[in-house]
């Protein structure tokens, strides 16, 4: 598929994508209780997934790069993409194993969520998948840590596709590290822009976002930016120098749903920091959009 309208290149997003069967209850149910909830929903769900439905919405040229498996699932995921103007291109469709499914729990109460996934057995994307990606469409391309060493291989193609092109004219990269994984920290040495959620921090033993980046600055490439989002607390980057900029959050008048605000963060980030703007005003918009996403169901309504 072409780039976006007028030319314009693209944002890929590389990672998760799962059905999020979202129940919505007065409070969060006690152990071996029974309760109604206020409403249900299925919803399209994953980190780079959700990344390019904000993005998506903000206007964004975008496209997704993850794995599905035919089924009534997969036919609802892919429609919603549609529906949203997310090229699916490059889905890598297996012939074994099931979509992923989550079941969130969003409390009325608080806002907070839930998760309980169901990985299942479905393959990764690999690199050879990712060999087929006409890099020539894109601007930025963006990867949720999941299966490390082909990822790895990935960001190395677009390397070697960079050093032959003038700066102005090469592919930005990012890379969210989200979860406390071993095999995936290998990934904060990749990207232009590394994304540390507040579970890494902790389990590093940080107790806020400036200590984090600063104790794993010494793990990202030279000329990296590393960004750190912590709720409530707002949001702070390390720029290449080691200048530390943060920024205060946003909080809606009510909280209401908090499932998927990291992802809206991020592409929001992402989305300002391709068109141009300053890493603070990028993590302002982050905040700004991250905040309005807490203050309604979904996504509809943050821009």
């Amino acid at each position: 598929m072409a780039a976006g309208a007028g030319g314009e290149k693209r944002i890929l997003c590389v990672g998760l994508v799962c059905l999020d069967v979202i129940s919505v209850v007065d409070a969060y149910p006690a152990e071996d209780t029974d309760t109604r909830c206020l409403s249900q929903r299925w919803q399209r769900g994953g980190n780079a997934s959700n990344s390019c439905t904000v993005l998506a919405l903000l206007g964004a040229p975008c496209a997704f790069m993850g794995s599905l498996a035919p089924g009534h699932a997969a036919d609802f995921i892919v429609a919603d993409f549609r529906r949203r103007g997310v090229d699916v291109t490059h889905v890598a469709w297996q012939p074994h194993g099931d979509v992923p499914c989550a079941c969130c729990v969003v409390s009325a109460a608080s806002g907070s969520r839930t998760i309980v996934l169901h990985d299942t057995n479905l393959p990764d994307v690999t690199e050879r998948d990712f060999a087929r990606v006409d890099l020539a469409q894109y601007k930025w391309i963006h990867w949720e840590a999941r299966n490390a060493a082909e990822q790895e291989r990935m960001i190395l193609r677009v390397e070697r596709h960079n050093s032959a092109l003038p700066p102005a004219q090469r592919i930005r990269t990012s890379v969210e590290v989200e979860k406390p994984r071993d095999e995936l920290l290998p990934l904060l040495a990749h990207g232009d822009v590394v994304f540390i959620s507040k579970d890494l921090a902790k389990h590093f033993g940080y107790n806020t976002a400036a200590e984090a980046l600063r104790g794993l600055r010494g793990r990202v490439r030279p000329g990296a930016t590393m960004i750190c989002a912590w709720a409530e607390e707002g949001a702070d980057a390390l720029e290449p120098d080691g200048t530390l900029v943060h920024v205060d959050a946003f909080p809606p008048e009510r909280l209401v749903d908090t499932l998927g605000a990291g992802d809206t963060f991020n592409a929001a980030v992402i989305f300002a920091l391709s068109g141009g703007q300053s890493l603070r005003d990028a993590l302002t918009f982050g905040c700004r959009i991250a905040g309005k996403k807490c203050g309604i169901h979904g996504y509809d309504g943050i821009v």
